[in-house]
C-alpha cells in the first residue's frame, strides 16, 4: 500500500488497521533533546478516542500509546541528563487495539458483502480483492486517525517551542452554526475543554494518574499493563463517576462533550445531533483550525504552496472540502472587499482584515492561519440503503448493525489540528533551512 506517509523534513509514516493488533506512527525529523512522554501524547488521543458518550461510537478503545523507539534508554554517560530524551533517530509510537471482540468481528463479517454507501468499502474491495482488510473497515476506518493525532502532538510541541500554536474547534454541526468568536477567546476555550476532558477521563486516571505506566518502565512492562487494561475496560468504566455536564458548563463556560467556543451553540448542536441519530441517521458539520505565531514567508511557490499543502487535510477520511480564510465566500466579493489592506503602526505591518487566512501566494503573511474543513455525515447509519453484493454483483439492501458515530464532527477536530501542525512544521523546517543559507 502506497500513500501512507507525508513530509520532506518532518516525515510521518503510519500503519495498522481497525481490527489489526494496533496502529503505528513512525516519525523522522524529530530534533534531539525533547522530553515527550506517553502521558503527553495520550492527552490529545483522549480527545479523539471513541466510547465517550452519545456523540461517539460505543467502541471502548482506550488509545493508550507506547513509545517504542527514538529516545535514550538511560543517561548516556556520567554527568549527562539525557535519559528519555529524543536522540534524533526515528520516533516510533504504538497504539494497540484493545476492544476487538468476536461479536463485533462477526457483525462485520455478516455485512461485508454489502458495502456501505458513502464508505470506501466498495472501492477498497475492487482495489485489494479478497485480501481487503474489511473487518472494521481496516485502514479506511477512523481508527487510523489516532496515528495522525499522535504525530501531531510531537509536531505541536516543536512548533510551540518556536512560538507557534495550533488549535481547533467545532464551528458547525448538524446545521447549527456557532457565531464568530475572537481567536484568543476561542484558544482559551479550547484549552479549558482539553483540561476538563483530561480531568474526567477514567483511563487517564487509571493509567497515568495512578502511575501504572511511567517513562522508566520497559516496553514489556507497559504491555503487561495494557493487557490488564484490556481485561478490565468495562469494569473501570462502570466504576467511574459520570460527569456533571451542567455543573461544568456553569463553572467553566464550555460544553464538555462538544468543543465549540460558544456553549449555547454547542448545546443546540448536541440536541440536533441526537435528534438526527434517533431517526437512524447521521450528520456532518464544519471544524475550524487556527495557527498563531507563524512568521512571514513560510511556504514554497508553485506545487508546494502552503495553502495547497493544507488542502492535504482532505486526506482525513471524512473531510470533503478545505477552505482557507474567506474560502468559498470570495466568489461573492469584489476586490476591494476581499483584499486585506495593510498599514504600518508603531513600526509594524498590520492588516485590516484576514480574508486570505494568513496565506498569499502560498506564503504566510504573519497573520493567523485559518482553515475550515467540511465534515460529511457518518456513512454508517441505521436506515435501509440500497447497495450491492460486491461478490455476486446482485442488488441488496443494507442496514448497518456495527458500532458507529452519530457524527464525526465531535471527534475529527483534534485530527485536523494535528494534521495542520504536521504540515506547518514540515514547511517551517524547510523555511528555516532555506533562510540559513543566506540570511544574515
Amino acid at each position: 500500500m502506497l500513500g501512507c506517509s507525508y513530509g520532506r523534513l518532518f516525515q510521518v509514516a503510519i500503519a495498522g488497521g481497525s481490527y489489526q493488533e494496533g496502529l503505528t506512527v513512525h516519525i523522522q525529523g524529530v530534533p534531539p533533546g525533547l522530553l515527550i512522554t506517553e502521558e503527553e501524547i495520550y492527552r490529545d488521543l483522549l480527545l479523539r478516542k471513541p466510547g465517550q458518550g452519545e456523540l461517539t461510537s460505543p467502541r471502548r478503545e482506550p488509545d493508550v500509546p507506547v513509545i517504542y523507539s527514538g529516545v535514550n534508554a538511560a543517561d548516556t554517560m556520567p554527568g549527562f541528563n539525557n535519559k528519555g530524551r529524543t536522540n534524533g533517530t526515528p520516533f516510533v509510537i504504538l497504539i494497540p487495539n484493545l476492544d476487538r471482540h468476536f461479536e463485533h468481528i462477526e457483525q462485520y463479517q455478516l455485512t461485508n458483502r454489502t458495502p456501505r454507501p458513502g464508505h470506501a468499502s466498495y472501492a477498497s474491495y475492487q482495489k485489494y480483492g479478497e485480501w481487503d482488510d474489511a473487518i472494521g473497515a481496516g485502514f479506511f476506518s477512523g481508527r487510523y486517525t489516532s496515528t495522525i493525532v499522535a504525530a501531531g502532538v510531537v509536531a505541536k510541541r516543536i512548533l510551540k517551542e518556536h512560538g507557534i500554536e495550533v488549535f481547533g474547534y467545532v464551528k458547525e454541526a448538524a446545521g447549527v452554526r456557532a457565531p464568530d468568536v475572537d481567536l484568543l477567546t476561542a484558544k482559551q476555550k479550547v484549552e479549558t475543554f482539553k483540561e476538563i476532558r483530561r480531568r474526567h477521563d477514567v483511563i487517564y486516571d487509571w493509567v497515568f494518574g495512578e502511575k501504572r505506566i511511567t517513562p522508566d518502565m520497559r516496553f514489556l512492562q507497559k504491555m503487561a499493563v495494557l493487557a490488564e487494561l484490556e481485561q478490565r475496560l468495562i469494569q473501570i468504566r462502570a466504576e467511574s463517576k459520570p460527569m456533571d455536564i451542567d455543573a461544568v458548563r456553569k463553572e467553566y463556560g464550555i460544553h464538555p462533550l462538544l468543543n465549540c467556543p460558544d456553549p449555547d451553540a454547542a448545546e443546540e448542536m448536541y440536541k440536533k445531533i441526537i435528534e438526527i441519530r434517533d431517526q437512524g441517521d447521521s450528520s456532518g458539520g464544519l471544524v475550524e483550525i487556527v495557527a498563531l505565531g507563524m512568521p512571514v514567508g513560510v511556504g514554497e511557490p508553485m506545487f508546494s504552496k502552503l495553502d495547497g499543502e493544507l488542502g492535504r487535510m482532505m486526506s482525513i477520511g471524512t473531510i470533503k472540502a478545505v477552505e482557507i480564510g474567506a474560502g468559498y465566500a470570495v466568489k461573492d466579493m469584489t476586490g476591494s472587499q476581499c483584499n486585506d489592506q495593510m498599514r504600518v503602526e508603531n513600526g509594524k505591518v498590520v492588516f485590516k482584515s484576514n480574508h486570505a487566512g494568513g496565506i498569499t501566494g502560498g506564503l504566510t503573511t504573519g497573520q493567523p492561519i485559518v482553515a475550515r474543513l467540511a465534515v460529511k455525515p457518518t456513512p454508517t447509519i441505521a436506515k435501509d440503503q440500497e447497495t450491492i453484493d460486491k461478490v455476486s454483483l446482485e442488488n441488496a439492501t443494507l442496514r448497518a448493525v456495527t458500532r458507529r458515530d452519530p457524527t464525526i464532527v465531535a471527534r475529527v477536530w483534534p485530527v485536523a489540528e494535528a494534521f495542520m501542525a504536521i504540515v506547518l512544521l514540515d514547511q517551517y523546517m524547510m523555511h528555516l533551512g532555506y533562510r540559513a543559507l543566506w540570511a544574515k
